[in-house]
């Protein structure tokens, strides 16, 4: 594939907390860090998302006394599955993995800042009140394809996607270049049978 100006490759939260020995670790997290590397060189529009919650973020089991990571509770109206502590704003958790190349990085979206709802779309709050302007800057920067890739891919990563979706562009969910949290082992395949029922193209790095 030629570089395109119109196609966009979406890292999605690839984070210190989200890797193996992380707060929130996704399992073979670390796994996907090379290829997302090799995969930024085919692109010449990168752009990333970074989940970065306040310390007393509502979706923390910590907020809740006497519940724990995986319960469910409501919070402002809307469900929510209730997290360890995780990216906290200026932690190490919340910073990008080390090894995850960056110099191609056009911009980055910062989500989940909200304290009274939780974000795992790159592109609006769960609440669906809260944009973080990333479609925006796509539509702006003449973006018709998006090709998504990171962590996690059954919370998200799909989220995302379905958002990229809606928004009318082109979206390809990169299935060897994302990992799944898996709270129940069938999430990640859950996840793939939803966005392709929305409508988003799943493929292979090797397919790009």
């Amino acid at each position: 594939m030629s570089k395109n100006k119109d196609e966009v490759l979406l890292i999605v939260d690839v984070q210190n907390d989200f890797i193996p020995g992380g707060a929130l670790a996704v399992s073979g997290g670390d796994e996907i860090v090379p290829l997302i590397n090799r995969l930024q060189e085919k692109f010449d529009r990168v752009i990333a998302t970074q989940d970065f919650h306040p310390a007393d973020h509502g979706s923390f089991a910590a907020q809740h006394p006497g519940k724990s990571p995986g319960e469910q509770i409501v919070l402002e109206g809307l469900p929510q599955t209730l997290w360890p502590v995780h990216c906290v704003q200026g932690s190490e958790g919340a910073e990008f993995h080390p090894d995850l190349s960056r110099e191609k990085w056009k911009a980055v979206f910062q989500k989940g800042k909200n304290k009274l709802v939780d974000s795992y779309s790159g592109f609006f709050d769960n609440a669906r009140r809260g944009d973080t302007g990333l479609g925006s800057y796509l539509k702006e920067n003449g973006v018709q394809k998006v090709y998504v890739c990171g962590l996690a891919l059954d919370y998200c990563v799909k989220f995302t996607a379905l958002d990229s979706n809606d928004l009318g562009f082109e979206t390809f969910l990169i299935q060897d270049a994302t990992r799944p949290v898996n709270l129940q082992p069938e999430d990640g395949e859950k996840a793939k049978e939803e966005l392709q029922k929305a409508g988003v193209k799943i493929i292979n790095s090797q397919d790009i």
